[in-house]
């Protein structure tokens, strides 16, 4: 016999192996094999196998043909690997259950993590709107605050100092060191200083109305100090641009009377320029 298939191999084995009760006894009982036993297959055993399912078969149609009743009792081994089979079909199913089940309460909490995820970004942007807004209320309230005649460091120079490198990084704040230099430290050349260059701040805003009180202010009893002279001429300007020129002509004839002596060049010709706008005598 040649070399027999798989599938042909399990149906001869499953038939060798099933008990066949015949009515009458007709058919030659053989010896049982011990089930319990691994059989190793070769050509030999699978032709001798092959052989007795023959006979088997032939026994049968035989009966059959007789009107004999046959019984055939199946293979032990065989209904338990049924039984064996069965029991994990079922565990597959509970498996394929449990899977469905897993991936359906996933996307329920992969849906509630992105809803979580919104939520939260929202109440992030509204958190940084809110403390933007009262972060700005602040700021509002400290500048608009009033004054205090108070000194940071104790000296009206190292005040002055400290308001000006201010203004180079926070403009509003600085704004106010200079006026509470004015306010610590009156009738001092450095509170004079302050209210120039308040003076010239409002002049940077295009409020040169503004401007003049602070202006004023600096050359109250017209100091001696190196930045009065140009501080006069921006006084007249600011006077010239504000409509009032009697005061304007009057600031030309303080600085052509007090700083004009000891003017540089540029600042001749800046009075000069102004007193032919100005229209002054």
């Amino acid at each position: 016999m040649t070399k027999l298939s798989i599938s042909r191999v399990h149906l001869l084995a499953a038939a060798a192996l099933g008990v066949l009760l015949i009515g009458g006894g007709a058919v030659a009982q053989q010896a049982q094999p011990n089930i319990m036993e691994r059989t190793e297959w070769d050509n030999r055993r699978l032709e001798q196998l092959d052989r007795n399912v023959r006979r088997l078969e032939r026994a049968l149609t035989q009966r059959n043909a007789a009107g004999q009743p046959v019984l055939v009792e199946p293979d032990p081994e065989v209904v338990t690997l049924q039984g064996q089979f069965a029991l994990m079909d079922r565990r597959l199913g509970d498996l394929e259950a449990t899977v469905r089940r897993i991936n359906g309460d996933n996307e329920r909490l992969t849906f509630q993590l992105d809803e979580a995820a919104r939520e939260n970004e929202t109440l992030r942007t509204r958190l940084a709107d809110a403390e933007g807004r009262l972060q700005k209320l602040e700021t509002q309230a400290e500048l608009n605050a009033p004054i205090e005649a108070t000194s940071p460091t104790g000296d009206a120079t190292r005040d002055l100092a400290a308001a000006v490198a201010l203004l180079s990084t926070d403009k509003p704040r600085g704004e106010r060191a200079l006026e509470t230099v004015i306010a610590a430290w009156p009738d001092t050349p450095q509170s004079r200083e302050a209210n120039s260059r308040l003076g010239d701040l409002r002049v940077a805003a295009n409020d040169k109305a503004g401007a003049v009180p602070y202006y004023a202010a600096a050359l109250k009893d017209w100091p001696r100090i190196g930045w009065a002279a140009d501080t006069t001429l921006k006084l007249a300007d600011a006077l010239f641009a504000t409509q009032r020129k009697p005061q304007g002509c009057a600031a030309l004839a303080e600085f052509t009377r007090r700083y004009a002596p000891a003017a540089s060049d540029p600042q001749k010709a800046r009075a000069a320029q102004l007193k032919t706008a100005g229209g002054c005598a």
